[in-house]
């Protein structure tokens, strides 16, 4: 919407002149002005006083009206315009302190209008729906809508229809009064949220539960949401939160039972502990069917999260991308994902933009997310003043043009009608929305908290204001109709029977729920055991299908015409197939795709450039060097196979990450891969990295497979993109929770790839994945090597002819493996040997065994190109403890790789000349 304040000191003459012009021709003049002239005519003309007889007066070339009035007329649009714009800045939306004056400038001498005028009926009232009406009933009207307990911004999306369809739809909803069945049940709510914090509050004292005390119309409002999704037929909710009110939405949204509850808060351990050493009982997560008012069925996903606040996020949308996929064929509205958010952490936490970033790309779209903010003010003891720069906590939201609803946390029947109408938007424009409801924290961060320390003067207002139930209660007592009042005094009644009950540890029955179909499938895998990784199974495929796929790859629908050098390309890898049956390192990576797609799997890979590969060595996708148009390599291999999902990421880590990490969450059969493009650049994800990938099955039970590619090795490019980091991985490493690898063949990596989908099991895989090798010739691999055995976690020398020749066996891993072998070769040495550990955890440490006896006379050597305090080295030390063993590295850095080529090849020779000096 445009701002016509400028207008406002004009002459009423020239906005006689443009209404004259609007007469002549309504499309002569500015939308907005047309607008404002139409609906001004039409109110004219309906009025009685004029004698028009509903004619309107555009069909005439006279003004109706004087040139003074009509520009009163357009004070009087303005206001209405300002207050649909601003009005938010002034709702009653904090119901604990005043507002804070953000200056909205609503005053009638703001509009040229003043008291005198409020007597004065103008048209203008029926852009509010009350046809000509006095100015002071106009305010009151926008006053009600605009400046209540509930404040809305959506002027600034620039989508026409969507602008009109939330005015349109939150003044109807503003006019709406509650069922006498619709209170009972939010008050049913309210007191249920309510009941729960006071009995955990009265039975665990000064345990840590981050209550929900203050904020309990989220019960309320989840309930509302869940109950129009349904409505709505949307199949399944997948939810995602911190800590706050967490354990409220378990036992009153989600359906789990207090003794389920009261077992976590005891500290109960299961008797069987095989499935991992468990976490807090404000991290876990749950799933259950829940049966709506109306009696629609409803699948609802809680996510376990760790307490790194909004990481949560990117793993349900990605759950739920997922989920809609393989249950709902890509009908996305059929799954809602709900992020709860806390104040503090939705303005601090930048993977919040990352995934609205994300929201309306392809490869990540969801349908829209409905964004629940829990705003208690103040983040831990940091006020909201010291904790963002913008108006509100949810100021991103304009970005991507989401609405937002600001609501007054004691109003549950405002949450509730805000909540419904978000989840009636998201599924009109299947597009993120977001709801803030301003509450209070009664305790501290956690219970054991004292608040007052830091923000003496709200908590004396806190500590005398009632809880949302007692304010909800007073509300129908004063405003109900009688049945309302009697329905307060039961629910009054029912509140401390059912306060009572608990306490006396009254047992509930479980929900019974039904196991979707990928929910069965993870029941179908079992838990790993330190025997599955002795050996790999078999994961070779017939020679036959190799010669099927490989030329399938290379193929192009006819008309199609690749870049030249893509097309050249392409010519040389068939030719390599044909000529010497081998296949290069990325035509092995794609069989592996290939090859999982023909068994009916899906393949989803994400990240930056990955269609091309930052090293142009994929080209997965190809185009035409004319049109631009895109043919995905993998998608025509036979008439029936499954999905091949490639998507070039936006340049984010942290959420892409986290959202693929979801993905392959919600579904063990499909293989899901995130490239990064250099391989510090999984250092932007640290965060899921340490809280989900290497720790989420030991804390949840939760199996994963997703596979990470990190682009790593010395090649003299500085230090910036030489190392992924290895060390950090290994340090991760316990208890067989992530494979980690560092291969140097097209088939092994082939078969490490099948090996993720071969396994009775899901485990993460991360490979430090070649760069500068991509095309080097002795890591291409015959047509025997993808159709024999699995993937080879020990790679012996194959140069040595006689064992007991050897003086040195040099250990490695990746890049290192050829400018060994190579001196090897050059010098025809025989006293050394070059020994390949392609798998680094699991360490491989039998068949280790079984190279050591086979070189028993020789002395070991550890042999890397990264610096001494990182790579394998200080992994290796601690775990060879008793396998003699030396090392050898560059010097211990603080920086990863030196940035000057030169320097870099002195320093990689010397390691090479140093390894092979007895």
């Amino acid at each position: 919407m445009q701002d016509f304040s400028y207008v406002m000191g004009s002459h009423p003459a020239y906005i006689e002149s443009l209404y004259s012009d609007y007469v002549k021709d309504p499309a002569a003049v500015d939308p907005e002005w047309r607008k404002f002239f139409e609906g001004f005519d039409f109110a004219y003309a309906k009025s009685p006083s004029n004698g028009s007889n509903g004619q309107t007066s555009a069909a005439t070339d006279k003004t109706p009206v004087s040139n003074e009035q009509l520009a009163k007329e357009f004070s009087v649009y303005n206001l209405i315009r300002a207050y649909r714009k601003k009005g938010h800045l002034e709702a009653t939306t904090n119901p604990i302190r005043p507002r804070k004056d953000r200056h909205p400038h609503l005053a009638l001498q703001d509009f040229n209008l003043s008291d005198a005028d409020l007597k004065t009926e103008f048209n203008a009232g029926s852009f509010i729906g009350l046809g000509k009406a006095k100015l002071s009933d106009i305010i009151a009207r926008l006053q009600k809508y605009y400046t209540g307990n509930v404040g809305v911004e959506y002027t600034y999306i620039n989508d026409r229809e969507k602008c009109q369809w939330v005015e349109k739809n939150f003044e109807a909803m503003m006019e709406r009064k509650p069922s006498i069945e619709q209170r009972k049940r939010i008050l049913q709510k309210i007191n249920d949220g309510v009941i729960f914090e006071k009995f955990l509050h009265t039975k665990y004292i000064g345990q840590k539960r981050f209550g929900l005390d203050g904020g309990e119309s989220t019960i309320p409002g989840l309930d509302a949401i869940i109950n129009a999704a349904a409505a709505a037929d949307v199949k399944e909710v997948n939810i995602g939160m911190a800590h706050r009110g967490r354990l409220n939405i378990l036992a009153n949204t989600m359906g789990k039972t207090y003794e389920q509850i009261f077992a976590e808060f005891e500290g109960v351990m299961p008797a069987d502990m095989t499935m991992g050493s468990g976490d807090v009982k404000y991290h876990l997560g749950f799933n259950s069917n829940v049966k709506t008012p109306s009696g629609k069925e409803i699948n609802l996903q809680l996510m376990p999260n760790p307490s790194h606040l909004e990481v949560v996020d990117p793993v349900v949308t990605g759950f739920a991308r997922a989920k809609a996929d393989i249950l709902y064929n890509k009908e996305y509205h059929r799954v809602l994902p709900i992020l709860i958010h806390g104040d503090a952490a939705v303005a601090g936490q930048g993977v919040i933009y990352e995934l609205l970033q994300m929201s309306k790309l392809e490869g990540y779209f969801t349908g829209g997310t409905i964004h629940f903010v829990i705003n208690n003010q103040i983040g831990f003891t940091t006020d909201f003043d010291d904790a963002r720069s913008a108006d509100y906590c949810t100021s991103i939201a304009s970005m991507v043009q989401a609405p937002v609803f600001h609501v007054n946390g004691d109003d549950p029947e405002m949450v509730v009608k805000v909540c419904e109408l978000a989840v009636a938007y998201r599924q009109e424009f299947n597009e993120d929305i977001f709801i803030d409801m301003v509450c209070y924290r009664r305790y501290g961060h956690n219970e054991g908290d004292e608040p007052k320390f830091t923000q003496p003067q709200l908590y004396a207002l806190i500590d005398k204001h009632a809880n949302p139930r007692e304010m909800y209660t007073q509300f129908l007592l004063k405003n109900g109709e009688a049945d309302a009042q009697d329905l307060a005094k039961e629910m009054e009644k029912r509140f401390w029977d059912d306060l009572q009950q608990r306490l006396d540890e009254v047992k509930q029955k479980p929900l019974p729920y039904t196991y979707q179909k990928p929910e069965l499938w993870w029941q179908q895998l079992r838990k790993a055991t330190a025997e599955d990784f002795d050996q790999s199974p078999a994961t070779g495929i017939s020679e036959a299908d190799v010669k099927r796929l490989v030329p399938a790859l290379m193929k192009w629908p006819e008309g199609f015409k690749p870049l030249r050098k893509v097309e050249k390309l392409l010519q040389d890898k068939i030719k390599l197939f044909e000529t010497e049956g081998k296949v290069d390192w990325a035509t092995g990576e794609l069989m592996a795709y290939a090859s999982l797609l023909t068994e009916n799997h899906d393949v989803r890979l994400s990240g930056e450039d990955v269609k091309r590969g930052t090293f142009s060595h994929r080209h997965a996708v190809i185009y035409d060097e004319a049109t631009n148009k895109s043919y995905n390599r993998l998608s025509a291999l036979q008439e029936k196979q499954g999905t091949f999902h490639i998507y070039n990421s936006l340049l984010s880590e942290f959420a892409v990450l986290g959202f693929e990490y979801g993905y392959g969450m919600a579904n063990p059969n499909n293989l899901v891969i995130w490239e990064a493009q250099y391989g510090d650049f999984a250092n932007g994800a640290q965060t899921v990295i340490d809280q989900y990938i290497s720790s989420g099955e030991q804390k949840w039970t939760t199996q994963n497979g997703l596979v990470m590619l990190l682009p790593h090795g010395y090649e003299g490019g500085g230090p910036e993109h030489s190392s992924a980091r290895l060390e950090r991985f290994l340090q991760m490493c316990a208890e067989n929770n992530m494979v980690i690898t560092n291969i140097t063949t097209a088939a092994n990596f082939f078969h490490a790839l099948r090996r993720q989908m071969a396994w009775q099991f899901r485990k993460p895989l991360v490979n430090f994945a070649p760069k500068a090798n991509l095309r080097h010739a002795r890591s291409y691999s015959t047509i025997e090597e993808l159709t024999k055995g699995g993937f080879q976690e020990v790679i012996d020398d194959p140069n040595v002819k006689t064992a007991s020749k050897v003086k040195r066996v040099l250990l490695c891993t990746g890049k290192m493996y050829f400018d060994l072998s190579e001196k090897q070769l050059t010098d025809k040495r025989e006293d050394v040997a070059v020994v390949r550990l392609e798998q680094l955890y699991p360490l491989p440490v039998k068949q280790l065994e079984a190279i050591r006896a086979k070189y028993k006379k020789a002395e070991w050597m550890w042999v890397q190109e990264e610096p001494r305090n990182m790579g394998a080295l200080g992994y290796l030390a601690q775990t060879f403890e008793n396998f003699p063993i030396s090392y050898l590295s560059r010097p211990a850095s603080a920086s990863t790789a030196t940035g000057f080529a030169k320097m870099h090849t002195k320093e990689q020779n010397e390691l090479v000349e140093k390894a092979f000096t007895l």
